[in-house]
This record gives structure tokens, C-alpha cells and sequence, in this order.
């Protein structure tokens, strides 16, 4: 059966793929178009499997939330370049799955990719944009928010989102909470927060620089609890100075407005991905070397 030119639109039309890889398809499967779009998932699934081994640490997040400000939801998607992170098949892609984590609240990640989105999985569509877009695409993580007071929210450009649960305020305030969290990168909300072996660990660390002065050990456990504060200041998001006023703290400025922060979620595009090094004259001279 010879391919026509309405065959490979059509196909195109209902797959997303490119025009010369429908063609293929349907030369392959002898112009069965349903046959054409089973080839051209499996196409896409090798594709994507060689692909997966390849560092994703450029991307978007991306935050949607419920009219009534009562729910919201924040994800991140990631691709291996900034180039395809404008891309509007991927952005569309990115804005679907946050909808979808908006509407239905996945238990985890395993739940996400396995969800139904636009007639097959979140995962089997994200294959498939692998194949047709040619870097590794991967949903790495999201955050749900149930408001139990004012919600806030911030992104910034695109690589970086807040979200605020605020009880009392008013709703420009939990903005400015979001905003500042994304500039200050808080850990937790308040002291009695933190991870009492990281306190450890940064006490070890100090007491080794303090003993070096040769200080009486009073003293050298003075510098110690000194230091110990400036640090819980410093990570903490009521002990920060507030962005727009540093005069004054978060928390001194919570106060005044008689408000308080329930919850804070932050991600960063990339955060904690260990992004591989290119050094493009080596990659030239070995091939060069072994040809």
C-alpha cells in the first residue's frame, strides 16, 4: 500500500511526531495508521530509555492553584538544557502534569507518572516528548499545599517557586513571605525547627576554629553559643532580615502584622542535581586521537 501525503498529516495530527518519522511508520506497518502509532510509541520508548541516563538539571517549575486560593501545586520539571526549557512543547508539557498534581493530589511520583494525561500516562507522554524533542525529560518532583489560611505564592523567572500557607495577614503580605523565601532560602520556619544533628555538626566545626585561638574553654564555649545564634538567624525564616526592610526580621514583621507562617514549600531547578562537566576542546582531542 502506497503512504499519501493525507496519511502522514494525519498521523502527524494525532501523534505530535515528525513528518519523516511518520512516514517511516506507516511504510513500516503498510499504511495501518493505528499500527503507525503503536510503532511510533515503541520508537519513542527506545529512544527515551537511551536518553535517560543523561543529566537533566535545566527545566521549569511551575505552580497552579484552585480559584478559591484554598489548594495549590508546584512541580518541577527538568531537560538538559535552557533552550529546550522555553520550548513550548515542553512548557505545555510541564503546565499539564502541575494541573493534573492540582487536580488530583498524587500519593508520590510513582502515582504521578503512572496518572492519565492526554490518552496514555504522564510517564508514556513524557517518552514521548524525549523522542520528539531529543534530550532527557524527566519529572523529578512536586509539592501539594492544602491552605488553611492565606496562600501565598512566587516565582521567580521560572526556575525558582514559593508557596505560603499564612494564617492572618492579608494576601499582598504572603506574597512578600513567598517572595523573600525565594531570595533567602530558608531551611525551616523557626529554630526549634532544625535538625538537631545539623546543630551538632556546626558546633563541632566551630569549636575547632574557636580552640585554635587559644582562648580559656569558658570563653571558647561563649563563641560557640554566639556563633551557634548568628547561624540559626541566618537559616531560619523568622530570624532572616526581611528583603524589602533587612532593618527589621521576618519575624518582627509577622508580629506587627499579626500573622504567622504554617507552611513553606521552596524549589530550585537543578537543586542538589550534580550537573556534569563539559570540556568540549578534550571531547574534540580524543576524538581526533582516536580516529
Amino acid at each position: 500500500m502506497s503512504v499519501t501525503a493525507s496519511m502522514v498529516k494525519e498521523l502527524r495530527e494525532r501523534t505530535g511526531a515528525g513528518m519523516m518519522e511518520c512516514k517511516k511508520a506507516l511504510v513500516e506497518t503498510g499504511g495501518d495508521i493505528d499500527a503507525a502509532i503503536e510503532f511510533l510509541r515503541k520508537s519513542g520508548q527506545a529512544k527515551a530509555d537511551k536518553k535517560a541516563g543523561r543529566t537533566a538539571a535545566e527545566g521549569r517549575v511551575v505552580i497552579k492553584s484552585s480559584g478559591d486560593g484554598s489548594s495549590a501545586a508546584m512541580v518541577e520539571v527538568n531537560c538538559e538544557t535552557d533552550f529546550v526549557a522555553s520550548d513550548d512543547n515542553f512548557t505545555g508539557f510541564a503546565d499539564a502534569v502541575a494541573a493534573l498534581v492540582l487536580e488530583t493530589a498524587p500519593a508520590d511520583l510513582d502515582a504521578l507518572l503512572s496518572a492519565p494525561l492526554d490518552g496514555g500516562s504522564v510517564d508514556e507522554v513524557r517518552r514521548g516528548l524525549v523522542a520528539k524533542i531529543g534530550e532527557n525529560i524527566t519529572v523529578r518532583r512536586f509539592e501539594t499545599m492544602q491552605v488553611s489560611g492565606v496562600l501565598g505564592h512566587y516565582l521567580h523567572g521560572n526556575r525558582i517557586g514559593v508557596l505560603v500557607d499564612l494564617e492572618g495577614g492579608s494576601a499582598s503580605l504572603a506574597k512578600d513571605i513567598a517572595m523573600h523565601i525565594a531570595a533567602s532560602k530558608p531551611v525551616c520556619i523557626s529554630a526549634d525547627e532544625v535538625d538537631p544533628a545539623l546543630i551538632e555538626k556546626e558546633k563541632e566545626i566551630y569549636r575547632a576554629q574557636a580552640e585554635e585561638s587559644g582562648k580559656p574553654p569558658e570563653i571558647v564555649e561563649k563563641m560557640i553559643t554566639g556563633r551557634i545564634n548568628k547561624y540559626l538567624k541566618e537559616i531560619t525564616l523568622l530570624g532572616q532580615p526581611f528583603v524589602k526592610n533587612p532593618d527589621e526580621t521576618v519575624e518582627k514583621l509577622l508580629a506587627a502584622e499579626n500573622a504567622r507562617v504554617v507552611r513553606f514549600v521552596r524549589l530550585e531547578v537543578g537543586e542538589g542535581i550534580e550537573k556534569k562537566s563539559e570540556n568540549f576542546a578534550e571531547e574534540v582531542m580524543a576524538q581526533v586521537q582516536g580516529s
